[in-house]
């Protein structure tokens, strides 16, 4: 009898050892591992917008991104308009006139023709988290499509607090009680920048 128990503990435990080395061993090979492992944060974009129905693709992975007891606590604004775009743009660089003396520039978004808006719920102590998550699902969504992002916080401070940008940060409609946390450029990668080093060390399994 206790041979049996133990043969069926083996046979029951087998499967699961195998399944696991066969995780590790094909990590390279899968699609998930393999997208967040290549991307990469893109600085220089093709003038094209992304179309909207690729758009909607990103957003929709955005949006069902994990979230604490599903409160849902952002709100999302999405510009691909060239006037509101460079529009913004323009009373930055009148701030910021080194800005205007590269020759590159071309908008505050690192030159992105597409760019998300998120904003958290203030009310919420967990929301800037949602947040975070939302936008992660988003440029992982967007890499997996070819499509580059880059994560700013500097263009909503400035949207934020500026009071010449009070007019574009209105546009944006976000409602009461939300502010405006950080936005994504999004757009077709005109770069191939190289992995920057990460720190394995901060990681530590605790006994």
């Amino acid at each position: 009898m206790l041979a049996g128990v133990g043969l069926m503990l083996l046979c029951s435990c087998g499967p699961r050892v195998r399944e696991e080395s066969q995780v590790v061993n094909e990590s390279t090979e899968n699609a998930v591992v393999e997208t967040i492992l290549s991307r990469r944060s893109i600085r220089r974009y093709q003038p094209q917008a992304v179309h909207r129905d690729t758009m909607q693709i990103i957003l929709n992975c955005g949006i069902n991104a994990p979230n604490g007891q599903n409160k849902q606590s952002w709100e999302i604004r999405v510009v691909d308009n060239p006037e509101f775009i460079n529009g913004v743009s323009e009373i930055f660089k009148k701030e910021n006139p080194k800005m205007a003396e590269d020759p590159n520039f071309k908008n505050m978004f690192r030159n992105a023709p597409t760019v998300v808006f998120i904003a958290n719920d203030t009310s919420y102590d967990c929301s800037q988290i949602d947040c975070g998550l939302l936008g992660e699902n988003m440029i992982l969504a967007a890499q997996s499509m070819g499509i580059g992002s880059c994560c700013l916080a500097s263009p909503t401070r400035f949207m934020a607090t500026h009071p010449a940008a009070a007019e574009y940060l209105k546009r944006l409609d976000f409602p009461e009680g939300y502010q405006l946390l950080y936005c994504i450029a999004f757009g077709h990668p005109d770069e191939a920048p190289a992995a920057k080093p990460r720190k394995a060390e901060k990681i530590r399994y605790i006994d």
